[in-house]
């Protein structure tokens, strides 16, 4: 079940118990699209949730000081990254996605950068 899907089918408060026992939450590319305010609250009650209670793993293109864009919000990303930071281990991986290592565009992408591969 998602997040939306809950909320929108009266099922928002049991919810997070069920994420609760879910071992490990991963929220994957963030920033490729923008989260309008409801999906916003409802991401940012599950970091808080899990905050020092369980594992998040996010995953994004975006660096922190674009997420206020992102999240429609620049105080609710302040307070969802700090949540996020404060027993991180922050990984920043450099060089062309792996979708593309087999492709010349991504020799291309090393060489010359992504917007000039790209276009």
């Amino acid at each position: 079940m998602r997040p939306a899907s809950a909320n929108h089918e009266q099922h928002l408060e049991a919810y997070p118990r069920q994420l609760e026992r879910t071992p490990l939450i991963i929220i994957d590319e963030v920033g490729h699209i923008a989260f309008d305010a409801e999906a916003a609250n409802l991401v940012f009650q599950l970091v808080s949730s899990r905050y020092e209670r369980g594992p998040v793993i996010v995953t994004s293109n975006e660096p922190f000081t674009a997420w206020g864009e992102i999240f429609g919000d620049p105080v609710v990303a302040a307070a969802m990254i700090d949540r996020l930071v404060h027993h991180a281990e922050i990984l920043s991986l450099k060089g062309a996605p792996h979708r593309l290592r087999d492709k010349k565009v991504a020799e291309d992408w090393a060489k010359t950068g992504a917007q000039a591969a790209l276009a």
